[in-house]
């Protein structure tokens, strides 16, 4: 290594003297308006999925780290944003033991088998949501004895199920009703405005840029269009613009470089609707950022950011 260089620490490499606790802490806040609306909508539902979510992140973290020999780091909120976006991603009338189980999936596999904080490569949030399909779906459980549109004995379409020109049980929700609340989906998924407050949030503390999410929703809207279906609604239903700005922009998970970011949004564009209007739409976007993750290293090394302290030959 040359004298002139440094040596870097894992990611996420917060670009503020704010330490990642307080960037965490950061991504709390910005939660707070899609918590609000779903705590409206689904009162003890939010309440006690989303409480569960927490105590099993903090618990799955002190007793790993305990396992191997770390010092737990609770006080980092990296364990309680976590549990709070699997408690996000799940429908209200899932049982809370199964969002537990999806958060001990993200916290201690995803999250401390790979080395902690900074050393995962796929978003633990998510890989726990997908843990939690894949296992619903082996035993049947998903589309049979949990019914992801029921609340309070009241069984009503996801905004999903009219993709592709579906219907069930009556209209499909309108779209000022997608925007400013919808209880139907996953809890994250029952306002875009809080979506978006939240995400201004994020922006104003500099924590996310547009380039990822501006990338993913673009690609979604025209690739919809050009196939002939209604692009405004792709973007605006289920978990496109949570997963955009909140999921997708993960520090760890995502490209470092600007052009980086942008060839990783219209990839998971493209992916998210491929997969909603050809294979699934419950999962889609979920699935999309996943694989999205997984081409992170590979746009990192073709798009390769001037390292840290590095000095430019004279003779170059």
């Amino acid at each position: 290594m040359a004298a002139n260089e440094f040596v870097t620490s894992a990611p996420p490499h917060v670009k503020t003297k704010d330490l990642t606790g307080s960037a965490m802490r950061d991504v709390a806040i910005a939660l707070i308006p899609v918590i609000a609306v779903a705590i409206g909508f689904f009162r003890l539902y939010a309440l006690v999925n989303l409480t569960a979510c927490v105590l099993a992140a903090i618990a799955s973290e002190w007793v790993m780290r305990k396992i191997m020999g770390r010092e737990p780091t609770i006080g980092d909120w990296s364990a309680i944003v976590t549990g709070l976006f699997v408690g996000l991603l799940l429908p209200p009338a899932l049982p809370f033991y199964y969002g537990m189980l999806g958060t001990v999936i993200a916290v201690a596999l995803v999250k401390e088998l790979m080395g902690g904080l900074g050393y995962n490569i796929f978003n633990p949030a998510l890989f726990g949501f997908v843990s939690l399909l894949l296992i619903s779906q082996l035993w049947s459980m998903w589309n049979t004895s949990i019914n992801l549109g029921t609340i309070n004995g009241v069984t009503g379409a996801t905004p999903l199920t009219f993709i592709k020109g579906g219907a069930l049980n009556g209209l499909r929700p309108g779209y000022w009703n997608l925007f400013l609340g919808n209880p139907g989906g996953s809890f994250s998924e029952a306002s875009v405005l809080a979506v978006l407050v939240g995400a201004a949030y994020l922006m104003y503390k500099g924590h996310i840029t547009w380039h990822i999410p501006a990338s993913i929703i673009g690609t979604v809207f025209v690739l919809t269009a050009i196939l002939g279906e209604n692009p405004l609604y792709m973007i605006l239903a289920g978990g496109v613009m949570f997963g955009s700005f909140f999921m997708a922009t993960d520090w760890v998970t995502s490209p470092d470089t600007k052009i980086a970011q942008i060839l990783y949004g219209v990839l998971i564009g493209v992916l998210i609707v491929v997969i909603r209007l050809y294979a699934a739409p419950t999962g889609a976007v979920a699935y999309s950022i996943l694989i999205g993750n997984a081409f992170t290293p590979l746009l990192n090394k073709l798009f390769v950011r001037k390292r840290f302290g590095a000095v430019k030959s004279a003779a170059a």
